[in-house]
């Protein structure tokens, strides 16, 4: 997916979740503990007006984050829809007018405004599917945005500063380690390569120590831990798997 489409999308996944208007605010979010409903919505709108702002004033360091981080609030009325649609409104906006190339300040080695094109179409993408888990309501990803949103996961998971700042992700290399994620509905595969320096991964299969396998919605639902592992069917050393999960946790 390119610059444009992840503009897009960040618009049409709000969109989405506005559609779930008429849900209780209230409601517990079980795949992000200790939040409402209302907390969720908070977050989101925070995190396109935070992100707008950065790519507005072509920030050349971090900004301060409170209004993505602090989410408590009143949960008596109804979905904010206006609101969080003028939060996207504003980062596709400050995004289209600055362009993919523009410099702003990006985690890591990322140093472009694409960069967070591309992460919220996919924040905006699973805390819809957070949202639709707290309001009983059924979740699908298009394919390409899925698609798209477990690249990004892969490549964020392997890059190789992760391990200066939390030591303990060294825990899962070793000899041996590979992993092999299926699409079941795509035929697209994911090959995860543990067994050098750092983690590498490709579009394609291959044999593996260990698998997993589930339709592209689930597969990414899994992978993202909004479902458990047992959504999927697992293969091999499952507690490969469970490792490797539990230290990718960006998003």
């Amino acid at each position: 997916m390119d610059f444009a489409t992840h503009c897009t999308q960040i618009r049409t996944q709000t969109e989405l979740l506005t559609a779930l208007d008429g849900a209780d605010l209230r409601a517990p979010v079980p795949s992000c503990p200790g939040w409402t409903l209302g907390a969720l919505v908070r977050h989101v709108g925070g995190g396109h007006r935070w992100a707008a702002e950065l790519v507005r004033t072509r920030a050349t360091e971090f900004l301060d984050d409170e209004q993505v981080r602090k989410v408590d609030g009143d949960d008596s009325g109804p979905l904010p829809v206006d609101w969080l649609r003028a939060g996207a409104d504003e980062l596709v906006a400050a995004l289209r007018e600055a362009g993919p190339a523009a410099k702003v300040w990006v985690p890591f080695r990322y140093d472009s405004a694409s960069f967070f094109a591309r992460r919220f179409a996919h924040e905006t993408l699973l805390h819809r599917a957070d949202a639709c888990l707290a309001a009983g309501r059924a979740f699908e990803a298009g394919r390409e945005i899925a698609l798209d949103a477990v690249d990004e996961w892969l490549e964020l998971d392997a890059i190789p500063e992760h391990f200066a700042l939390t030591p303990s992700k060294r825990e899962v290399l070793g000899a041996g380690r590979t992993l092999v994620l299926q699409a079941s509905d795509s035929g697209v595969s994911w090959f995860v390569d543990l067994t050098g320096d750092v983690i590498t991964w490709r579009r394609g299969s291959g044999g593996a120590a260990a698998g997993l396998r589930a339709p592209l919605t689930t597969l990414l639902l899994v992978l993202y831990r909004r479902l458990p592992l047992d959504a999927a069917e697992v293969t091999g050393e499952r507690p490969l798997l469970e490792l490797w999960r539990s230290h990718a946790a960006f998003a």
